[in-house]
């Protein structure tokens, strides 16, 4: 069964409204294992992924096991019983709902959905204009002949630029400091070419290796090489930007991958600044006033309207309370292990994604482990397996490997990785093959009763 809070099915693919919501991966990794990703469009629009997942949903009859407006509020698992009892409550309703469940594999994401972040800017409540977070876009917004400040420099603002730009007067992207932007084309022209030289589902199977695999060289070559591949990086966005300076808008004070690499299809964001109808400016922001924004260097940037597109509020597992046995149970004092279990958390699966590549490949390698573990209890007639950390000099380290606002702002809500295998997360996709489809399920770490 599975128990959605929302009323309809799509997570972010269906909340997210503003301008311009697409993916930032590529949708042959982004997509299914399981299923083929046909649309021509490699960065995918929210509607396109939205009928994708509702294809999925239906062709794997997914539908027919959801329970929708089902907000989950806790867990408790008894050891005895080598049971969960998950207390849910109906969002209309507000009725209370007790399911009894041996297995809790929690997907609700790592954001608050009910609210975005944004910093406490001096003056914001003096502006006179409205003041939008994309997360609360609202429906009957017209960009038409307004000028429009956008505060961020994440993956959100490069989306929401270019397609704020096609009808406002002037759209100003304000940061505070730079993020690494590429271009790649929308249409990749080496999956076309599979395609009509191979059969849908080795050519989907060879597009989506081929695009693990550029992914990650990327990432290395980002890691061993950070001087160079900086200088690649800025002249590839010079080049897209004509006469407007990369320097200092688009060349960070850290090194390549440190943080989330944004991405360009078509270089739409570069030609929206090429052309004139977008501006980006790096500086920070002394006050926000009536009708603007007045900046630490004294330049004032006029503005109708002011989006702060500056990140999410993490929310840990959807918020819910996790107790083992009546006591509640510390997720900050536990190791992830193998990147879906929590140490001494029996019979509980949780995603930990990719930071430097699709979030999806990791969701699939999870699902194909639990699934796995599912097979080995059933064959043992056992009811529960449970991680235990048998390292004597096991170190805590961050969750996350990137340095991020969102995730700096909330890693003490995090369980931890370790420094070394099982227990730590790799951003490698090769390594966790071997880890969670190849690797023996008994490791001495996992016990079961």
């Amino acid at each position: 069964m599975v128990l959605e809070s929302r009323s309809e099915l799509g997570g972010t693919w269906s909340l997210f409204k503003y301008p311009g919501i697409r993916s930032d991966s590529d949708m042959y990794t982004f997509g299914y294992s399981f299923k083929e990703w046909n649309n021509p469009k490699s960065f995918a629009d929210a509607p396109s992924i939205l009928e994708y997942l509702k294809e999925a949903a239906s062709e794997f009859k997914v539908n027919e096991r959801i329970r929708y407006n089902q907000k989950v509020l806790s867990f408790n698992f008894n050891s005895k019983e080598h049971l969960w009892t998950v207390t849910a409550e109906n969002t209309k309703t507000k009725e209370r709902t007790s399911y009894f469940a041996q297995f809790v594999f929690s997907c609700s994401g790592y954001y608050n959905y009910d609210k975005g972040y944004t910093p406490d800017f001096p003056g914001l409540n003096d502006f006179q204009g409205p003041v939008i977070h994309p997360q609360k876009w609202p429906s009957n917004f017209d960009a038409k002949d307004k000028n429009i400040v956008v505060i961020g420099s994440g993956a959100t603002a490069v989306t929401i630029v270019p397609k704020l730009a096609e009808k406002a007067k002037k759209v100003t992207m304000l940061q505070r400091s730079p993020t690494y932007v590429g271009a790649l084309p929308n249409r990749d022209k080496i999956a076309n070419f599979i395609k009509r030289i191979l059969p849908n589902k080795l050519a989907f199977q060879t597009i989506r290796f081929k695009n693990v695999l550029f992914g990650m060289i990327f990432f290395y070559a980002c890691r061993w090489f950070p001087e160079a591949m900086k200088k690649f990086i800025v002249k590839g966005a010079q080049k897209e930007l004509g006469d407007f300076p990369a320097d200092p808008h688009f060349t960070p004070n850290y090194n390549p991958w440190v943080q989330r690499f944004c991405i360009a299809p078509d270089a739409d964001f570069f030609k929206a600044i090429k052309n004139g109808k977008a501006n980006v400016v790096t500086n920070h922001i002394e006050r926000i006033e009536a009708n603007g924004i007045r900046l630490t260097n004294g330049d004032f940037i006029d503005a109708d309207v002011v989006i702060t597109a500056t990140g999410l509020n993490l929310l840990p597992f959807g918020g819910v309370s996790i107790s083992r046995d009546g006591q509640p149970f510390d997720l900050t004092k536990s190791f992830v292990y193998k990147g879906l279990m929590l140490s001494e958390l029996p019979n509980f699966f949780v995603f930990v994604g990719y930071t430097n590549a699709s979030w999806t490949l990791k969701s699939d390698l999870t699902s194909e482990y639990i699934s796995r573990v599912l097979k080995y209890l059933d064959k043992r007639s056992l009811r529960s397996c449970v991680p235990h950390v048998i390292e004597s000099n096991l170190q805590p380290t961050p969750l996350m490997n990137l340095d991020s606002g969102y995730l700096n702002r909330s890693s003490h809500l995090l369980p931890s990785q370790g420094d070394k295998s099982p227990w730590r997360v790799y951003q490698n996709y090769f390594l966790d093959y071997r880890l969670l489809r190849l690797d023996p399920i008994a490791d001495g770490r996992m016990k079961f009763n």
